[in-house]
């Protein structure tokens, strides 16, 4: 019974509260949100004084060594490290064809300087008959003289083939055309070589590495600001803190498929420690004068199709395409329909679309 009591106590306690003027907290009213859009300023500032881009070492002169007859590899005098000077014999090949070739210009040769050397003496021999009159007709002198003259340049033919065959086979030998190193071997003796053709696999591969070239691609849009006249210094990744300069030895003056002008810069390998193929840090001297366009590094958005900031034409969202260009701690060179102090749009997203209000 005592239970009981308590228990309508607390119910009627209950209805008390629930029926009070206290009013239930409305969770729907809207909160006064911070404006989500920031912008950053375009600045516009003088170009620094050199640009840093990657640089590769390449030979200075490289070539794939092919035979110019067919023949079978006879001997080999080299292999890949072979250090070789111009003029040195490399290969020697063996083409028993090419000697049966010789023995035969050579037989003909001998039977036409033969030919040659009776009809000159048949015509000297008319020709002392003559002197008395009526023994040799004009028109049988004239006809000597005819077949002299014929087995003469018959004669000099056969020669003229002798020498093109004993040619041919001075290509059976195969000399270094210029001082390097052997890098690479693909034949052993005994096996079948071939003038070479686009595509095929050559003999030896040759390359000079006394002077090498340090090739080094400008961007299309720093084309027009290089000072080619001042030096550049470089460091190879493989010689970290060997700081070395040089000038440039010449440019491409021309774009290429990837819209930049290679330049190159020859680099002495005195000491043997360059390889090709190695990379460099290049720092490339600028024109000085030439200014920029920086922005904000967080104002470029990067998608799949195209790089852009977006801009603010009064109030409204405006997406310029940009190419970027030197990059620092903060701001970003850019390259596009920009001018300095134009508003841009920073933690930009590609969820902004062209028009959009960015108030």
């Amino acid at each position: 019974m005592k239970y009981r009591s308590y228990l309508l106590i607390v119910i009627i306690g209950l209805f008390a509260a629930c029926s009070g003027n206290q009013k239930p907290v409305d969770l729907t009213t809207p909160t006064t949100q911070a404006n989500k859009y920031h912008f950053g300023t375009v600045s516009e500032k003088a170009l620094s004084s050199s640009a840093t881009l990657p640089g590769q070492l390449i030979p200075f002169n490289e070539v794939n060594i092919f035979p110019k007859v067919n023949g079978f590899v006879k001997q080999l005098f080299v292999d890949r490290g072979s250090i070789v000077k111009k003029g040195q014999l490399l290969v020697i090949l063996e083409a028993p064809e090419m000697e049966s070739q010789v023995e035969a210009a050579n037989s003909q040769y001998i039977q036409a300087q033969a030919d040659a050397e009776a009809g000159k003496e048949k015509y000297d021999r008319l020709k002392e008959a003559a002197k008395e009159p009526g023994s040799v007709s004009p028109l049988d002198l004239d006809d000597a003289n005819s077949q002299m003259k014929a087995s003469e340049a018959k004669a000099q033919a056969q020669r003229s083939n002798v020498e093109a065959v004993k040619t041919m086979m001075g290509y059976l030998r195969i000399y270094a055309p210029f001082d390097g190193m052997i890098i690479q071997r693909n034949v052993s003796p005994g096996a079948l070589v071939a003038p070479g053709k686009t595509g095929d696999q050559p003999i030896l591969i040759l390359q000079d590495i006394h002077k090498m070239r340090l090739t080094v691609d400008i961007p299309e849009d720093y084309v027009d600001k290089v000072d080619l006249t001042q030096p550049v210094s470089f460091t190879f990744n493989a010689m970290p803190g060997q700081v070395q300069t040089a000038k440039i030895s010449r440019s491409a003056n021309s774009l290429g498929n990837m819209q930049q002008e290679a330049i190159e810069i020859d680099v002495l390998n005195q000491n043997g420690e360059l390889k090709p193929g190695m990379y460099a840090e290049v720092k490339i001297p600028m024109l000085s004068g030439a200014k920029s366009l920086l922005v904000p590094n967080n104002a470029i958005v990067r998608s799949t199709e195209h790089e852009y900031v977006v801009k603010d034409s009064g109030g409204k969202a405006d997406l310029v395409n940009i190419k970027e260009g030197l990059v620092s701690n903060d701001s970003t060179e850019v390259f596009g329909n920009l001018k300095a102090n134009d508003k841009v749009l920073v933690h930009a997203s590609d969820e902004i679309k062209q028009g959009d209000s960015i108030q």
